[in-house]
């Protein structure tokens, strides 16, 4: 079972956005990789830390795993379960001060040493969402989706940073009780990436940027839930200089269906028949996500039936098999009868045919129920 980001920050439930920060710095101080070289425990509760506070600390991601807990996250959604170390410095490198020197960053990791090395600048994340059908998340789909995003403008260039000598970061030596003591922090005048621009287009902005418009192709897997968030790796802004460019943050937001309610990887289906197709049978045409199927109504069905098509539902989005189909019976009672149909129903009331009489194997409505959760 997934620890509990609350218990993992040694925090309450209902901690303020402050104590959530100061538990999450004094726990990635107390297991970052400078402090625990080549310790791989201590890496992975670092790790740990950050997508704890990567949930806590954003209001939205807190209301919802307050809520549902991790499975809110299930399947690839929001949280940092996937995060590596450059996106945990990326998002959360200015939480540890000068601690560690350098940005937040640690000695041995690329783009980020905390010995002197060039910081690499990462361009910021873009979010868009995209609305699909019930068809389209059972079978999985590729999206082209125009994006706006940010690119280096043609004709762009940039030379080494005056302030820090292409370094990326300034080192200051301060003298105190201990002794001289020397401290490094990211370059203010070029953000830590060693570079400033030289030269750019006028129609490009400070950082020598340009908005474009781009046809991005998203492969959506089958199963992805209302709400799952996937990543396009590269499709965000880029970077200014030598950097890398952000992430398209993708939003799944699943469109209601005519006929259909999901339930997980199950399918409902509620299906109307008359008196007489209850009494003798009926062939029916219902929907499901690969198109419609027909089944095979029996005499005598009672409303409430249950008929279970396997393998009609949802793909798992974890790889677990399909889920079911389930379609609910309901016999229709007409609202107003003719007089030979009031008739008919009068001299039948007392006919034995007609008098309930649910049988042994007959479940009552809970047993129903029952059997449909488990």
């Amino acid at each position: 079972m997934k620890e509990d980001f609350y218990d993992i920050l040694g925090i309450s439930k209902g901690a303020s956005a402050a104590e959530i920060k100061k538990a999450y710095r004094k726990k990635a101080i107390e297991f970052h990789p400078d402090k625990n070289p080549g310790d791989t425990k201590a890496e992975e509760n670092f790790k740990k830390a950050a997508e704890a506070y990567e949930v806590l600390s954003d209001p939205n991601k807190k209301a919802r795993y307050d809520q549902y807990g991790h499975q809110a996250f299930e399947g690839g959604g929001f949280g940092g379960g996937g995060m590596n170390m450059e996106d945990i410095f990326s998002q959360f490198g200015d939480i540890f001060g000068g601690a560690f020197g350098g940005g937040g960053g640690f000695s041995g990791f690329s783009g980020f040493g905390g010995g002197g090395g060039r910081r690499t600048v990462k361009g910021s994340n873009l979010r868009i969402r995209v609305k699909l059908t019930l068809e389209e998340i059972a079978n999985g789909v590729e999206k082209k989706i125009k994006v706006k995003r940010k690119k280096q403008a043609q004709g762009t260039t940039y030379k080494t940073c005056a302030t820090c000598n292409g370094v990326g970061q300034v080192t200051r030596i301060q003298n105190t009780i201990l002794g001289r003591m020397q401290t490094s922090a990211p370059c203010s005048t070029c953000g830590g990436s060693g570079q400033i621009i030289d030269k750019k287009p006028a129609n490009a902005d400070a950082q020598g940027m340009l908005t474009t418009e781009d046809t991005v192709s998203i492969k959506i897997p089958a199963g992805v839930v209302d709400g799952m968030q996937l990543k396009v790796t590269g499709k965000g802004n880029d970077a200014p200089g030598n950097g890398i460019a952000g992430d398209l943050l993708v939003a799944i937001e699943e469109l209601p269906h005519q006929s259909l309610q999901r339930e997980g990887d199950n399918l409902h289906y509620d299906l109307y028949v008359s008196f007489s197709e209850a009494a003798l049978g009926a062939s029916k045409e219902i929907d499901t996500v690969t198109g419609k199927v027909r089944i095979k109504v029996e005499p005598g069905v009672q409303s409430g039936k249950i008929l279970r098509l396997r393998n009609k539902g949802i793909p798992s989005i974890n790889g677990y098999g399909t889920g079911d189909l389930l379609v609910h019976v309901n016999v229709w009672t007409p609202k107003s009868l003719s007089k030979e149909q009031k008739e008919f129903f009068e001299k039948m009331s007392t006919d034995d045919h007609f008098q309930p009489n649910p049988e042994k194997e007959d479940k009552s409505f809970f047993e129903k129920v029952k059997d449909m959760f488990s």
